[in-house]
């Protein structure tokens, strides 16, 4: 658990050493709560409450309730990380850009001269290619990661919300790729 949480930081160690020269340049829109706390505490409570009351069996001897209780928290946690970076800080940066040039850019595709390493970033930071080296995985997973990037992107402009955006975040986590959730809750449970 505590590795799920330090495997985020980087990011938002990141986001909250840049944004303070970005606030010096423009208005910052992104915020934690974004235009409704609660609004974006409800959002994140719904799944906190939800998997706390299913319960997820787990390798780890702890009661399902406990564990599921722990595990959507950190998993919570990881990502508003992740998304103090690339929505509170990333999405920031990249505003002046068409949407599709912008997801793009934060979906890991190249752009142009300055944004070509920002481009990589998110499929970099994924590390998928370690432990698939198929071509045709990796190009799935780089496509979702640009229309999750969109999706997460269109729910950060609309809220100006980190929690919102990370309540996203949660939802792909939960479904598919967070090793606490892989065989629990059951794949009915999760639709």
């Amino acid at each position: 658990l505590s590795y799920t949480l330090l495997n985020a930081s980087g990011v938002l160690l990141g986001a909250f050493l840049v944004l303070p020269r970005l606030r010096k340049e423009r208005k910052i829109e992104m915020l934690l709560f974004g235009t409704s706390k609660s609004k974006s505490l409800l959002m994140s409570a719904i799944p906190i409450v939800l998997l706390t009351a299913i319960g997820v069996e787990n390798t780890y001897n702890m009661e399902p309730h406990m564990f599921a209780f722990v595990a959507i928290v950190t998993t919570t946690l990881y990502c508003i990380e992740e998304e103090y970076g690339w929505r509170g800080y990333l999405q920031e940066e990249l505003k002046g850009l068409k949407p599709w040039a912008k997801y793009l850019i934060i979906g890991c595709l190249w752009y142009v001269k300055k944004y070509a390493l920002i481009g990589l970033m998110w499929y970099v930071w994924h590390l998928s290619f370690i432990f698939d080296k198929a071509i045709g995985s990796n190009l799935l997973f780089l496509a979702l990661l640009i229309f999750g990037s969109w999706g997460i992107g269109k729910v950060a402009e609309t809220t100006h919300s980190v929690l919102a955006s990370a309540c996203f975040h949660l939802i792909v986590q939960i479904i598919m790729l967070n090793s606490l959730f892989r065989d629990s809750p059951n794949a009915t449970t999760k639709a």
